[in-house]
């Protein structure tokens, strides 16, 4: 594996300034062999005129955030980060490499979730290079590389869980966004290690059943969010009575045998579960008649 290292080469403003002083120096010189007509000081002037062209290809800007790598005939000799105007050999090859935050979002994804129903899921990505030999040496584009990977690990992430659990100890996509959203980007990291990028923030930016069974999902959606509201409904109701008949025995306000005590407790129950308030109904004899 590649990795990096730093190759500022030089500052590029005094080589700069000192090239444009031997370039004017050599013009100069070489007006003055034309006008003394000499051939072999023209030739000198001329070939140094090229070698100090040619040592002008050597300079290379830097911009804030940015890397450029260097290759010697192919072969990887550093990477250049300070910013501004920097010299180094013209025959390094130099490619340029952001380091700037970067985000994207994927397309809407159509997979099925852990219990098989079908859903439709994008995910916001926000990344960053923090290896440039990785980057460019170790995978063949690491720009399309992180889309690839990103839209695999979430298809991955989507199938191990439920779109939906009413159960608060299970995790599900919609209920549990942050225990996911790290899981996804625990998961795009891991794939995209080699690349040289690191992942800053993955989340989750669109989740919804496919449309050829959002109708029937809401139903079952409906009724499940039901059923568990009249799970909690009983919990309680059930609790209450044990406390008003643990109450009633306690503080001796009234004895009542095993059949008055289940006659209670049903009514307790009706008048706890019921969808509708209860109406009063007053007793004005013994609890017998």
């Amino acid at each position: 594996m590649v990795r990096e290292r730093e190759y500022h080469g030089l500052p590029g403003i005094p080589i700069l300034v000192t090239l444009l002083l031997v370039e004017a120096g050599l013009v100069w010189a070489l007006v003055r062999a034309i006008q003394t007509e000499n051939p072999v000081g023209i030739s000198l002037v001329v070939l140094s005129l090229v070698v100090v062209s040619f040592l002008c290809f050597g300079l290379f800007m830097v911009q804030p955030n940015q890397g450029k790598v260097l290759q010697l005939f192919g072969q990887y000799h550093g990477t250049a980060k300070i910013q501004g105007l920097r010299w180094a050999n013209p025959f390094l090859m130099k490619k340029a490499v952001s380091l700037r935050v970067r985000n994207f979002e994927s397309s809407r994804l159509k997979v099925n979730d852990n219990e098989g129903n079908p859903i439709e899921i994008a995910a916001v990505v926000v990344w960053k290079v923090v290896e440039t030999a990785e980057a460019v040496f170790e995978v063949d584009d690491y720009e399309n590389y992180v889309h690839v990977q990103s839209e695999a690990a979430l298809r991955n992430l989507a199938t191990s869980y439920p779109y939906d659990a009413h159960d608060e100890h299970t995790i599900s996509l919609r209920s549990h966004t942050a225990a996911v959203a790290d899981h996804l980007k625990r998961e795009i990291q891991d794939r995209l290690a080699k690349a040289g990028v690191e992942v800053i923030e993955a989340r989750i930016s669109h989740l919804a059943y496919a449309p050829e069974i959002a109708a029937a999902m809401l139903q079952r959606q409906q009724a499940g969010a039901i059923i568990a509201a009249r799970q909690r409904i009983v919990e309680g109701a059930v609790g209450m009575v044990e406390m008003a008949l643990s109450m009633l025995s306690q503080k001796s306000i009234v004895a009542l045998d095993e059949e008055r005590k289940a006659a209670m407790v049903s009514n307790l129950l009706v008048v706890l579960c019921g969808e509708r308030g209860a109406q009063p109904i007053i007793n004005t004899g013994t609890i017998y008649q």
